[in-house]
């Protein structure tokens, strides 16, 4: 058992992050998310020999999820005691966070009578969460709770750090010089964004501020962007938090994200090098190619050498 001192609370440096063949095989409990992040993640670790044991949130995770690990079952968002005695009779105390949790879910109407949540959920929201209900904040606290009970989570990307992008260009059309003044322009406003615990997406345009992420996610965000910019041709800037948690929240893109950007407008897709997801790569290239999108990953190290030259 873990003290319940919450400022002890501290985030999950990302130099802890080894490569997979470090790593000996384990048994693995997945708390999923939706989209296709936590089936890419369930599907590199039995790759490397580990064994994966799976909760889903209910009405979000993919049940597809199933024929990727060695055990699955749904459980709902507010149920954290029944999850944690799930992973006890699983036999796993090494967890990894995958997947999109929809925070929307917190601001329906008789929110408390809908989620049902148990009396460890409540002690969570209360005793870790009541400051603020930032991402952070939020996704923090329950890890906080699970530790209570021995629990210890680890980031995905220690046993599948191929799924991170590398520096370069994905496309094969590259960005204009108007492009580029777009993605420096709209780096550091995504990065203050993160920074603020707000989102880590905005969509520029000749160097006005279209759209920024905050609880709808990614694909709203864009999908707001082509509304509001209907001549179309913005820039899409998504990075990783300067404080960075690498056990949850990291950026994640995929072929969905090509595909709103087509549907909206969106022609550039500027993405964080080595702290981003993408998940099928080939196809997410493939498809941004035929859509005439330019996806390039970058760091400030380069951006701040382009703005100097």
């Amino acid at each position: 058992m873990i003290d319940d001192e919450p400022n002890n609370i501290l985030p999950f440096p990302a130099d802890r992050i080894r490569r997979a063949v470090d790593v000996a095989p384990r048994r693995l409990g997945l708390l999923a998310g939706g989209g296709q992040f936590p089936i890419q993640f369930a599907d590199a670790a039995r790759a490397a020999g580990h064994s994966v044991h799976a909760l889903g949130v209910q009405g979000m995770a993919s049940e597809a999820l199933a024929d990727s690990c060695d055990s699955f079952r749904l459980v709902p968002l507010a149920r954290i005691g029944k999850a944690i005695r799930l992973f006890r009779k699983a036999d796993v105390n090494r967890i990894v966070m995958a997947g999109k949790i929809e925070k929307t879910v917190l601001f329906h109407p008789f929110r408390w009578v809908r989620l049902m949540p148990d009396w460890r959920t409540v002690h969570m929201w209360f005793r870790y969460a009541s400051k603020n209900k930032k991402d952070d904040t939020i996704l923090l606290a329950v890890i906080r709770e699970f530790e209570r009970d021995g629990f210890q989570f680890d980031s995905a990307l220690e046993y599948a750090p191929e799924l991170l992008v590398k520096h370069g260009f994905l496309t094969s059309r590259k960005p204009s010089a108007a492009q580029w003044r777009d993605i420096r322009f709209g780096w550091e406003l995504a990065r203050e964004m993160g920074r603020l615990d707000v989102g880590q997406t905005v969509a520029v345009n000749d160097t006005a501020v279209i759209a920024v992420e905050a609880i709808e996610g990614t694909d709203k965000c864009i999908r707001r962007a082509g509304e509001l910019c209907r001549r179309g041709g913005f820039t899409v800037v998504k990075v990783a938090k300067p404080q960075q948690d690498m056990r949850f929240d990291v950026p994640t893109v995929g072929v969905e994200t090509i595909k709103t950007m087509q549907e909206s407008g969106g022609r550039v897709l500027a993405i964080e090098a080595d702290m981003t997801i993408i998940i099928e790569p080939e196809a997410v290239a493939a498809l941004a190619d035929k859509f005439g999108i330019t996806i390039v990953a970058v760091n400030a190290e380069e951006l701040e050498l382009q703005a100097a030259a």
